[in-house]
Parts: structure tokens; sequence; C-alpha cells
């Protein structure tokens, strides 16, 4: 395990202890006064390791860099582009690099082979947000807390509510809280290849109002329970053109389950879909992803026991300018079995690790997970998804990039794999879409209704 600065959580795992309720969440002034000075605003270490492969973070890559031809409505150039390749992780090279693996990474070398590798590049930690996204979680650190069990967040607002986090179910909430602006639209595509490479690429549209956002908004409370407003339209292909998935969710899970329907065009019917939560197949996923893996996890975590691991350096992608680039098409990312690595980037990265396991007489087709969170945006970047035998079935694998016109740290899609057929998803790529809009100032709340999709899904 890493070295840990964080006391509280230092403490937790020396005792192996996974808590499952709000005992532990508000931490006092002396430990908020740290972020901003030995932790990053939201809680990482703010300095770098011992042989300076992993640097201090200086506040990360707040705006466009000078060298590189940005412009507002463009998609983002890579600012490091010239960066040399440091050396490449491959199957007959992986045990030199074992105790800097992931589960999932270990997983992917050792069933595919030669095809997949790792290019490793120098670590630049690039990941940022707004000052009032900052100022957001030093007070959150002081006034957040678990709702009992653990099923929803009291008191915090905007940012991450546990920037110093006393638990696992803590550190979750952490990931699922994630900051975009207030209102967002984006436009992203999706393939499921067979084993030998060909694919249909869905298109869809997809927008949100994030309350938890909102800057008018002073605590969770003010949120009528309502997080997030969601709606996602698929366009392409003709088949699932006109599909709609409204979701309205809950900040207090215990109080009120996510709320979602579904808009079909075959039957020109809205429908409540309470089967969009937990292992239920992913909408477009070709049953590549259960619906609270979409993402790395989302959804009610009361169906697991959770534990933190501890935090340890890893390769892990960062900065995947390449892989989001608008000069490549789908073609050039899609391959057999697993994505093109040519075009993607790891670095050496600090890594939160937390284990979710099956709550005995609770269902669920993943009986244990183990999840891989970056150090400086909380965002899983890595899972291990194991069957009801134990058995390593599916991983995921996330592409992070810091979208440094806003600035927040973004990503440029996620991969997932399932190592028992050779076949895997690869979700929210927008090389050939246009830029997402972070600034959607036009989205009403009354658009988020069940009468509003089925206007959308018929046009």
């Amino acid at each position: 395990m890493g070295k840990m600065r964080n006391t509280a959580v230092a403490t937790l795992v020396a005792a192996g202890l996974g808590l499952t309720s709000a005992a532990y969440a508000k931490v006092p002034d002396s430990q908020a006064a740290r972020l901003g000075r030995d932790l990053t605003p939201l809680g990482a270490e703010k300095g770098g390791n011992a042989d300076g492969s992993i640097p201090a973070w200086t506040g990360g890559l707040s705006s466009p860099p000078a060298h590189v031809n940005f412009q507002a409505g463009m998609h983002h150039p890579d600012p490091f582009a010239s960066d040399p390749i440091l050396f490449t992780i491959n199957a007959g090279n992986a045990a030199q690099y074992a105790d800097k693996l992931t589960g999932a990474h270990k997983a992917l070398l050792d069933v595919y082979g030669s095809s997949y590798f790792m290019p490793v590049y120098k670590t630049h930690r690039t990941c940022t947000f707004p000052e009032n996204v900052f100022a957001a979680a030093r007070n959150n650190a002081k006034v957040g807390e678990l709702a009992p069990g653990g099923n929803g967040v009291e008191g915090a607002i905007m940012s991450k509510p546990f920037p110093i986090p006393n638990s696992a179910f803590e550190i979750i909430w952490n990931h699922m809280l994630v900051f975009i602006n207030y209102k967002a639209t984006r436009q992203y595509a999706a393939a499921v290849p067979t084993a030998s490479g060909d694919y249909t690429l869905y298109t869809v549209q997809d927008e949100a109002i994030v309350a938890w956002n909102d800057p008018t908004k002073e605590k969770a409370e003010d949120l009528d329970n309502i997080w997030a407003l969601y709606i996602a339209h698929t366009v392409a292909p003709a088949r699932r053109a006109g599909n709609v998935v409204l979701v309205h969710e809950t900040i207090n899970m215990a109080e009120q389950p996510r709320l979602a329907w579904q808009y079909s065009p075959g039957t020109r019917r809205v429908r409540r879909a309470p089967n969009i939560a937990y292992d239920n197949p992913g909408v477009n996923s070709d049953g590549m992803f259960t619906v609270d893996s979409l993402g790395g996890y989302n959804g009610s975590p009361n169906r697991y026991d959770w534990t933190v691991i501890g935090k340890n350096e890893y390769y892990l992608p960062n900065n995947n300018y390449r892989l989001a680039s608008d000069a490549l098409t789908y073609d050039d990312i899609i391959a057999p079995r697993h994505i093109n690595q040519e075009h993607t980037r790891y670095e050496l990265q600090r890594a939160w690790v937390i284990e979710a396991n099956l709550k005995p007489a609770t269902r669920h087709v993943y009986a244990r997970r183990v999840m891989y969170l970056q150090e400086d945006s909380w965002g899983i970047i890595a899972t291990e998804l194991y069957d009801t035998r134990g058995e390593l079935w599916r991983t995921q694998e996330g592409f992070p990039k810091t979208a440094y016109d806003v600035p927040l740290c973004a990503g440029a899609g996620m991969a997932y794999y399932d190592l028992t057929n050779g076949r895997y998803l690869m979700g929210g790529m927008t090389n050939q879409e246009p830029p997402v809009n972070f600034y959607a100032t036009e989205l009403r709340e009354d658009r988020y209704t069940p009468a509003s999709i089925r206007r959308l899904g018929v046009r």
C-alpha cells in the first residue's frame, strides 16, 4: 500500500474496516485546513512521489496552453503531443511492472497477449476545476455527511462531498457526484464490435441539468432530493433511433430510488423504467455492461458491503487527448477484441482502491467489484468485476483528459471488456461528433418530463 497522508483513512484501513453507516463524515477544521496546503483542494496528495515520477500538483491545466491552437468550439488539441513514450508494458514484460499494474490491466495483458499493450508517458497532473468548486469542497469537508446506511449525502453541495473521506461509502459518492457544469449537452458514439472487429455505431444525444452543481444552492437538502436530470436520445442506427431515456437521479436513495422512464418508438409509449438500475443490461450495450457499471459505478450502493483497500501507485490512462482527437475516425479506434492501443496514453498515478462485496441474500451478477479511482479527480479509471463463482469476468478502463477551457476533469470514453468471449464496448466517443457543450444555458427543467421525451422521440 502506498503512503497515505490522510490520517483518518489511514487509521480506517489499518483497522481493516469498511464502514457502513454515517458514523464518520465531517472532519474537524484542523483537517479541512489541509485542503490547498499539503492536500489539493479536492483532497489528493499535493506533493509528488519520492523519485519524482509523479510530480507535485501545481494547480492543473486551468486554461488552454499557449503552445496549442485552441479556440472555443474546437476539440481539445493535445498539449503533450511531443512527449516521447518512456516505455511500453506488454505481456512479455508485465511481471517487471506487476506492483504498479491493476488487476484489470494484468488480466487484459494476459488474456489478449501481444495485441494489448500500454504505452507509458511522463506524468502530468492536469486535472483541475474552477475555484468555486474548490471552495465548495473545503466547505463540504466540514459539513458533508452520509445519509443513514450510506445511501445518500446530506449537508454538502457541488464538488466532492467528502474531499477527506473516512469510508469507502464516502469515496464512491465522491465518484458519483461528478462535477460538470450546471447544464451540459453532448453527442457521443458507442460501438460493440464482434470478436472479428465488425461493429455498428450507436449515436446518442444526451443532456443534463446537474442540480448538484447549481451555484444558487447551498446544501443537498435544497435539491428536493433530485441531484441531476438526464435525457439520452438514441439517433442512430435506424433500428434504435427514437428511443429516449429520462432519469431523475436522487441524492438520498433511501428516501426515493432513482426515477426513470423510457420512450419506445415501436409502441409510442412512455413507460416507467425501474429496470434502469443495478445489474440490468445497459441501454444500447448489447449486454456488455450493467446499468450500475456505466461510467465505472453509478446508482444506489446498497447491495454491497464497501471496503477501503488503500492508495497506491499504478500505471493508468491519463491525458488521453490523442484518443479523443477529431483526427481519428472510429475505424481508427475500434479493433478486434479491444480498442487500438496505439492511441492510448498511460501515466504513473496514485489511485484509491475500494472493494464492493455483495451482501448475503442480495442478488447481482457481480459478486465482487474492485475499483481504482484517480487521486486528483476521484473518477473511476479501472474496475475488476467478478462473477458469482469468484472468477474475474469483466474489466473496465476509462480514459481521462482535462477540458482545459472550462476547466474540469473530463474523459475520452470508457471501454468495457468481457474477458470470456473477446467482446467489448467502447462508449463515450466524441471524435467525429460536435465538441461537448459545457454551457448549455438553454436547458430548462420542464423539458425533463415523460411527456417531453415522448415528443422528443417522435421527431
